[in-house]
């Protein structure tokens, strides 16, 4: 036991014995927090799959079937067949201008929130001069009476109402599914009625649709106009493109994009499955004020910075104060502060991540004083080690909320602890050391 007392070099090695204990309960809560964070996707896509998923809107297109000649083999001897399969040319819009209003909602499955949106979508303008011949398909092996006009969903469940087309002067109902999988494998289509490639053909139609919280759009039109508004606030804009023009208040945002034909990597017309589109698609992704899982886990990643500073001070003060404090002292405090981290992570499920900081935080320091008052028997040393804890505390919280400069925040509050800890131990004579308690701190 005299050893441990007075041997400081022992006591160093016990300290740094225990910090890299500590740090393995750190590591199971940041396991911990990354099983919520997973659990709270799940309930994201359970209430996403029957509300409606994230949705991407690409088009409208038009289709146009023709019979395309190709060899195969057929039989036992491979013989060589000349064999008519349908293929599709697609023409893509002129003008494209989309115009939506997003109203977003807020859902919970359990503890859990996910956000969910109804958006009114009105879609139109025109495609000009349909050129057939560029693709030297004899007209007679043109379908041009089973063309189609076609709009991709990502997810039609989210479809509130039927879908009518005016096409020139005529109007249709939507269909589910695509007749050709080339561009897209979901969505809803319209008969339309073409004439020669001198024609052209203006489109308007209204799309009510549900989703979770993304909403994209594939920019089609050769110039493509597309106007969204909103009541959230907190809009993180996505995707190939960001918009030309946008306003965010506390009320909601709105924000337009102006895409021209240039800015992609796919022509007006083509046939087969030649291009990806999806590449392309840009949009709104309506996010959550605060994630809460993210901050717990940033704060998680400074528990080192905890311990190892509440271990220097109490070290400091055996030195300075000739105070002995045992090894499993050292051990209650450190897990103390680990519980500090178990305890954010429950209470931030329920309340938002600034209450539930400020209640762990005062929580752990009370426990913490209050063992430290009896330990050393000394108010003035409770209310001094206290007091920097709670500067420590102070100082992670604002890291945490300036996220672009934590690294700078930090490193300049870092290399201030150790101008501190260099400034107090410059008189130590570390060959001379002997902690005993022969001098008593003065007690409130």
């Amino acid at each position: 036991m005299d050893v441990l007392k007075y041997n400081i070099f022992l006591k160093i090695g016990i300290i740094l014995f225990l910090i890299l204990l500590l740090l393995i309960p750190t590591t199971m809560i940041r396991g911990l927090v990354r099983e919520r964070e997973q659990r709270q996707n799940e309930a994201i896509i359970e209430v996403s799959s029957k509300w409606g998923e994230p949705q991407t809107l690409t088009g409208p297109f038009i289709s146009i079937p023709f019979y395309r000649y190709t060899m195969e083999y057929v039989g036992d001897f491979q013989k060589e067949k000349l064999v008519k399969v349908i293929d599709y040319m697609h023409f893509l819009p002129e003008e494209l201008k989309i115009n939506g209003m997003i109203e977003p909602e807020h859902r919970h499955r359990g503890i859990y929130e996910i956000v969910v949106y109804d958006s009114e979508i009105l879609l139109s303008g025109f495609f000009k001069n349909l050129d057939l011949k560029q693709f030297n398909v004899p007209e007679s092996d043109i379908l041009l009476d089973k063309a189609v006009l076609s709009l991709g969903i990502s997810d039609l469940t989210g479809i509130e109402e039927q879908v009518s087309l005016q096409f020139n002067q005529e109007t249709g109902l939507f269909d589910p599914g695509m007749i050709s999988n080339d561009i897209i494998y979901s969505g809803i289509n319209a008969p339309v009625v073409l004439c020669d490639d001198s024609c052209s053909y203006e489109f308007l139609f209204e799309l009510r649709l549900k989703g979770s919280q993304m909403l994209y759009f594939v920019p089609m039109g050769k110039i493509t106009d597309v106007n969204i508004e909103s009541s959230w606030a907190n809009p993180s804009f996505n995707g190939a493109f960001l918009p030309d023009t946008h306003h965010i208040t506390d009320d909601g945002f709105t924000a337009g994009w102006n895409i021209l034909h240039l800015n992609r990597n796919f022509p007006q017309s083509w046939s087969g499955s030649q291009y990806s589109v999806d590449e392309s698609g840009f949009g709104v992704y309506l996010i959550l004020p605060v994630d809460k899982y993210q901050k717990t886990e940033r704060s998680i990643k400074y528990a080192i910075l905890f311990i190892v500073f509440t271990f220097l001070v109490f070290f400091f003060v055996e030195i300075l104060a000739k105070k002995f404090i045992h090894p499993i002292q050292y051990t209650l405090v450190g897990i103390a502060l680990i519980v500090f981290f178990s305890l954010l992570l429950s209470i931030t499920e329920h309340l938002n991540f600034d209450s539930a900081y400020l209640i762990s935080t005062v929580s752990v320091l009370a426990l913490i004083s209050a063992y430290i008052r009896t330990i050393l028997r000394s108010s003035r040393l409770t209310l001094l080690i206290g007091g920097i804890l709670t500067i420590l505390y102070i100082f992670i919280y604002i890291i945490l909320q300036i996220q672009d400069y934590a690294l700078l925040t930090g490193s300049i509050g870092i290399f201030i602890i150790l101008a501190l800890v260099m400034y107090f131990s410059r008189k130590i004579d570390w060959y001379n050391i002997r902690i005993d308690q022969s001098k008593d701190v003065e007690e409130a």
